[in-house]
């Protein structure tokens, strides 16, 4: 009988309580502040926001290593599962994906008897937090109710096809210090009081649109993603530091779209050490001629 496992990391940004309660096997990613290593679950968000902005270096993530991956492949053939669907965070911004790549290669050759009898499929998921997080939750849900391997990879890729996630950093001192969005080491205007709309798409980061002054920051992302997202399909919102900006974009978007945001939650440590703290972000899923 086909027993499938959903496996991922911490930069998924899934709450503790739906992951204990969908049964996903959430690896977490270390961070690297001032020296110190912590993992991503160790601490509470805010802890971390805190943390970085008083260090003195860059924060690090850690990607997940070879070995972890093969680890809980390992795990997880001895518990049963005949079907691993692994997805980690963005391959732009970590090698947290080719690790799994490897270690999947490296789990057969070092156990013959699995050849056959279990399948491991891993997935890039291009992005970070719940861009990737919640159609992790949504196959879980659909796992539970005896949805096939091959049926939850054709779910999570497609809405990892047709998705966008759209991110407004109100400072870009650490996305520019990590390295890992390019957009925002070019990205200009910030000086000028700019701040861009980071659209990460088809896995790509690229500067959709540049928004003049912190006031027309919520107005202009909302603005924007209307003219995107499929009317009357699910979306979901990250935020960071601040939450009057959050509450604002779900009041109106509710209110425009006719529909309630099915996840809300704030970023944790490693995608806060890629983009920054000071954010807010939003899911959607684009219209077919975008």
């Amino acid at each position: 009988m086909a027993k499938t496992a959903i496996l991922t990391d911490s930069c998924c940004d899934l709450p503790k309580e739906i992951v204990s309660e969908l049964g996903i096997y959430v690896i977490p990613i270390e961070l690297k502040i001032n020296g110190k290593k912590y993992k991503d679950t160790e601490k509470t968000p805010e802890e971390f926001y805190r943390m970085m902005n008083m260090s003195e270096s860059i924060p690090r993530h850690i990607p997940v290593s070879e070995d972890t991956f093969v680890q809980y492949y390992t795990k997880l053939w001895e518990n049963g599962y005949t079907d691993i669907i692994c997805v980690s965070m963005s391959s732009i911004a970590s090698k947290t994906y080719a690790n799994s790549v490897s270690a999947n290669k490296r789990f057969f050759a070092e156990h013959k008897d699995a050849a056959g009898k279990l399948r491991i499929f891993n997935l890039d998921s291009r992005c970070y937090s719940l861009f990737y997080g919640y159609p992790v939750m949504k196959a879980a849900k659909k796992a539970r109710r005896g949805a096939s391997a091959e049926a939850l990879v054709a779910y999570i890729q497609d809405w990892f096809n047709v998705g966008g996630g759209y991110v407004v950093p109100y400072s870009l001192k650490f996305a520019r210090r990590s390295g890992s969005i390019e957009e925002a080491r070019a990205f200009a205007g910030e000086l000028l009081g700019m701040r861009p709309i980071i659209e990460f798409a088809d896995g790509n980061a690229v500067t959709a649109e540049k928004i003049r002054g912190v006031k027309n920051i919520v107005p202009k992302l909302l603005e924007f993603v209307e003219k995107k997202m499929t009317p009357q399909t699910p979306y979901v919102l990250v935020y960071g530091s601040e939450v009057a900006p959050i509450k604002e974009i779900e009041r109106e978007l509710t209110k425009h779209s006719g529909r309630k945001p099915e996840m809300i939650a704030r970023i944790g440590g490693v995608t806060a050490s890629n983009i920054g703290p000071d954010l807010v972000g939003i899911m959607i899923r684009r219209k077919s001629d975008i």
